[in-house]
């Protein structure tokens, strides 16, 4: 029978050129090939003849800021591709080299000693560039909303002390008339909408400071940089809900739990996938995803168990839906958070809650089972013992008798 050896091939990405390395297992005997290539589409489609005519199975790469796309994009449809983070694969200092680099890679991918980033296919890519640029561009509303606060603090105007969202549509229409030189404080109420109606006092008092004719030009970029803002958003919206038309059944099956919108359930979708398959567990995913506890044990004592690093968008995402979760009522997130908040405080009880989604949004993507809401957990009766008798004991330490007190509560009825 003859023998079948694997051909690997390992590349050190940079800018301008591709280090690139050819390890080849023959009769026991293990020999390299290394070569240069540039990183233009002609470079790189060389680069594949090169791999093909060396009869490579897989190549393995370092994710060196945004330039190994174009190297994964033209290799995927023709090999199997592995890609690495640069930190957990770096060369010690004064013995490193392009490719030698290279050849780390492709000895470690070898022994399989390395640990793989996930790459979603080309569809999952095009989700995320555009759920992605709307969160960027909603941060960006953000900081010119600060702007805003800032130049009417200048001007002595506390508009902000009294509407709760300047960019809403009586704080939106009053900024409109500012930046146009309005300076009739009873013009500015009339604005108004809403509840706001019933605050003129306050508002005359806020409005009681004047922008500078700087001030103004100022105003009226800030507010055309937010009307450009919501135009491209609005854009996104639209092409990301074309993209996934094919997917509104699971988009509507993740609308279904507490806390999860259209946009969120959209974000949820670009990131994972639809079927989530690159996760074979829920507790995998979760840790993809930085949402449970960490782990930092040396000599078998656990230092730490802060959550790990993981996808920065993905777990923002499940932090605000976390949030939403436990303000809704009578739900069964909102019945783990009012548990765990005693023990844990908020902010630790809002993330426990964001590991339960984690795992709740793996199961709805990979099984296809749909959201059923259970409600709050019942009461379990060795909680209640326990506090009973936490409490007995406060008003024993306290020196009050409870039973006085009991018997206190039955006169006064009677």
């Amino acid at each position: 029978m003859e023998t079948v050896y694997r051909r690997l091939a390992g590349i050190d990405v940079h800018k301008r050129m591709l280090a690139v390395v050819v390890r080849i297992d023959q009769d026991g005997q293990v020999s390299y090939e290394q070569r240069k290539f540039g990183t233009t589409r002609s470079e790189i489609q060389h680069l594949a003849a090169y791999l093909q005519h060396s009869q490579v199975t897989e190549v393995v790469m370092e994710s060196t800021a945004q330039y190994w796309r174009p190297v994964w994009y033209g290799l995927e449809a023709h090999y199997r591709l592995h890609l690495c983070h640069p930190l957990r694969t770096h060369g010690r200092r004064g013995r490193k080299s392009d490719f030698r680099d290279a050849r780390r890679l492709v000895d470690r991918l070898h022994s399989g000693d390395l640990e793989d980033s996930f790459v979603p296919g080309a569809e999952q890519r095009e989700w995320r560039w555009l759920s992605r640029t709307r969160v960027d561009l909603k941060d960006k509303v953000g900081v010119v909303r600060s702007q805003v606060e800032g130049l009417l603090e200048q001007g002595g105007i506390k508009l902000t002390t009294v509407v709760s969202d300047s960019f809403g549509v009586s704080g939106w229409a009053m900024l409109q008339r500012m930046a146009q030189g309005e300076t009739d404080i009873e013009a500015l109420i009339g604005e108004a909408r809403g509840t706001l109606c019933k605050k003129q006092a306050a508002l005359r008092e806020a409005l009681a400071g004047r922008l500078s004719p700087i001030c103004q030009l100022l105003l009226k970029q800030f507010l055309k940089q937010v009307e450009l803002l919501r135009q491209q958003i609005a854009e996104i919206d639209t092409a990301l809900g074309e993209a996934m038309k094919a997917y509104a059944p699971t988009l509507h099956r993740l609308c279904r739990m507490p806390g999860v919108d259209l946009t969120a359930a959209q974000e949820l979708l670009a990131e994972i996938g639809p079927r989530a398959a690159a996760f074979p567990t829920a507790d995998e995913f979760a840790s993809w995803a930085g949402a449970c506890p960490g782990s930092q044990e040396t000599a078998g004592v656990n230092y730490s168990a802060r959550s790990p690093k993981g996808n920065r968008y993905l777990r923002r995402l499940l932090c605000q839906v976390a949030w939403a979760a436990v303000h809704t009522k009578q739900t069964f997130f909102a019945g783990l958070f009012t548990r765990l908040k005693p023990r844990i405080e908020a902010r630790g009880a809002a993330w426990a809650v964001a590991h339960r989604i984690a795992k709740l949004v793996w199961l709805l993507l990979h099984e296809g089972v749909e959201y059923q809401e259970k409600g709050p957990a019942a009461k379990n009766p060795k909680t209640l013992i326990r506090k009973f008798r936490r409490l007995l004991k406060d008003f024993q330490r306290l020196g009050i008798d409870p039973s006085t007190l009991v018997s206190q509560e039955v006169q006064t009825h009677a």
